[in-house]
């Protein structure tokens, strides 16, 4: 990407709701930003909240109808796409009258962008004016609508108590609904390997080069290393299936769920896909055009590229700067702070209120996902509140209405929710008869019903946002990063833009450490944590993990002394304090 001329950064996925119209309000304006498609219901409501705001026909897609999933998303995504060329034209057409939407469009571009050059000089002149307003029209970058599948996210869907086949999966269905619509953009794959899934994108040929060589729907891997991404690379580029971009995400996360590696650092895995970053590229290449060739399709004629983006912890025009010049990504993912721009998230005012008042001890790693994965989240949410007032009363869990998240096989042949009142009644009248001692009982159910239902959750602040009716029931579930503590208020898209680039400071003398002195304060702790979970423990296998977990924090450390010492010496002194005041290690700096 050149940087000079679009903008150098993007909106990641926020949960399953807040950024679900995201590119209506930012892609006009050039600004890429990813949709969640996991909750077909959710996308829908919004279908027929946008084609009522804008006059347009809307037919229900019912779940009487065969592949509904699949159908509500081609037909959310299609309405995106056409709200948003309509509102691009009308940017392109308003040229460059002052005080007019591409005025807007302008001011939000890096100060260095080729085209805010091009803009300010046709201000001076009529000619210039001329020749850049039919420039525009060919010309001006409008951002990307991508989207998001967790792969892991792929249960298995039922009729008539009959299992569907594997196409009908949710995951599998997202992919379709996606692969049928209008869009030419990106999918983000997220949350590891799904081997079947893969495969599934060969049924679909917006995903292989055209004619032209073009490919008008790509694939973006998320990932936590250099090493998966080499593998998952190579099974899709053996497929013919190109990755256009690799987006590394931070242990601290942009929001939601953390997938902490096994103590490698955000630094040294950036400076492995530096280093390597060419080996990815001709070892994909290759399997790519040998896959293309047995399918008989005609490779482009330009060799195919890769970006390499990063994201998760970033905070200051200052480390989105550093991200760019030290590593040489393409694009840096600002999440959280978007959190709290209204203009591009859709958020409740209760919950941006509870947001921009939150302090460093509000925001924390739960678990409250039914996943089993570390969740981001703030104290005094109203899902939260929810959860704990139902099990004062005796009812402990919820009502499992949107089934995303039915993994567990403990007690059922068909598999439950954890944050379910049927799987956490079984799993209480269990540990009741363990009769064990208070604190020990305390300890385990307090660890039971800490799960919550965030299929819900993650989407309720959207519809409220909206005025559109919820239940009295469903509350609020929040997935800020821990980076949400140093911003303190709403702000406007602009003012975001702004902070961004440096050309104003919305943190103002808040003392803030560096991103990768959080993630590895947040790795210090997950170290502790496994590390009294594996003295009680008999197996030897998490033992030898935390060894190694040892060793890569060990290794991480080393690197950002090394780094910190030649570039930010701020940043070098809180590395050496937090190592030296968590002894987990066994180090000293």
């Amino acid at each position: 990407m050149n940087l000079f001329d679009k903008h150098s950064f993007h909106i990641p996925v926020l949960g399953i709701g807040y950024t679900l119209d995201t590119p209506v309000k930012v892609a006009p304006y050039g600004i890429s930003s990813v949709i969640s498609l996991v909750d077909d219901g959710l996308i829908e409501q919004m279908r027929e909240f946008y084609s009522k705001k804008f006059d347009l026909p809307f037919k229900a897609i019912t779940e009487k109808v065969d592949d509904y999933r699949a159908k509500r998303i081609t037909s959310y995504l299609n309405l995106v796409d056409e709200l948003i060329k309509e509102k691009y034209a009308e940017i392109k057409k308003s040229a460059i009258e002052t005080g007019g939407e591409l005025e807007k469009y302008m001011s939000l571009l890096p100060d260095l962008s080729s085209i805010k050059e091009k803009f300010n000089l046709a201000q001076k002149s009529q000619q210039l004016k001329k020749e850049f307003s039919q420039w525009i029209q060919d010309h001006l970058p409008v951002g990307s609508i991508d989207v998001n599948i967790m792969t892991k996210l792929d249960k298995t869907n039922y009729k008539d108590n009959e299992a569907l086949p594997s196409e009908y999966n949710d995951a599998h269905a997202a992919l379709r609904g996606f692969a049928n619509s209008n869009l030419s953009s990106s999918i983000v794959l997220s949350a590891g390997m799904n081997p079947r899934l893969f495969s599934y994108f060969e049924k679909f040929k917006d995903f292989f080069p055209n004619s032209q060589g073009e490919l008008k729907k790509k694939i973006i891997l998320k990932v936590s290393d250099y090493r998966s991404a080499l593998i998952q690379g190579k099974i899709l580029a053996g497929k013919g299936l190109w990755v256009s971009e690799y987006r590394v995400e931070s242990g601290v996360n942009c929001g939601g769920h953390a997938f902490p590696t096994n103590g490698f650092l955000m630094g040294p895995i950036l400076e492995e896909f530096r280093k390597n970053r060419e080996t990815l590229l001709e070892t994909c290449r290759k399997a790519y055009t040998d896959a293309l060739a047995k399918k008989e399709i005609i490779p482009p004629t330009e060799l195919p590229t890769i970006k390499i983006t990063a994201q998760g912890g970033v905070g200051t025009s200052e480390e989105h700067q550093f991200l760019l010049n030290t590593y040489g990504v393409d694009s840096v993912g600002w999440g959280t702070p978007f959190l709290l721009v209204p203009e591009a998230v859709s958020i409740d005012p209760s919950t941006l209120q509870l947001l921009s008042d939150g302090k460093e001890e509000d925001f924390y790693l739960s678990g409250i996902s039914p996943l089993g994965v570390p969740f981001n989240n703030i104290k005094g949410a109203s899902m939260g509140q929810h959860k704990k007032e139902n099990a004062r009363n005796g009812k402990e869990g919820m009502p499992c209405t949107k089934r995303y998240l039915r993994f567990n096989t403990e007690y059922t042949d068909r598999p439950i929710c954890t944050a379910s009142r049927q799987f956490q009644s079984k799993k209480i009248e269990e540990l009741k008869a363990k009769q064990l001692p208070d604190a020990e009982y305390q300890k385990a159910y307090d660890k039971i019903i800490e799960k919550e239902c965030i299929c819900v959750g993650l989407g309720i602040s959207t519809l409220q946002s909206k005025g559109i009716p919820t239940s009295a029931t469903d509350k609020v579930t929040v997935c800020p990063g821990p980076n949400m503590a140093y911003f303190s208020k709403k702000a406007s898209l602009k003012e975001m833009v702004d902070h961004i680039y440096g050309r104003i400071d919305l943190m103002g003398d808040i003392k803030r450490p560096h991103m990768f002195i959080k993630e590895l304060k947040m790795y210090l702790d997950v170290f502790k944590e496994r590390q009294e979970e594996a003295a009680i423990s008999d197996n030897n296998k998490k033992k030898k993990q935390l060894i190694a977990f040892q060793k890569n924090l060990v290794d991480g450390i080393d690197y950002y002394k090394d780094l910190f010492e030649q570039k930010k010496q701020e940043a070098f002194d809180d590395l050496k304090k937090l190592v030296n005041e968590h002894p987990v290690l066994g180090i000293k700096l």
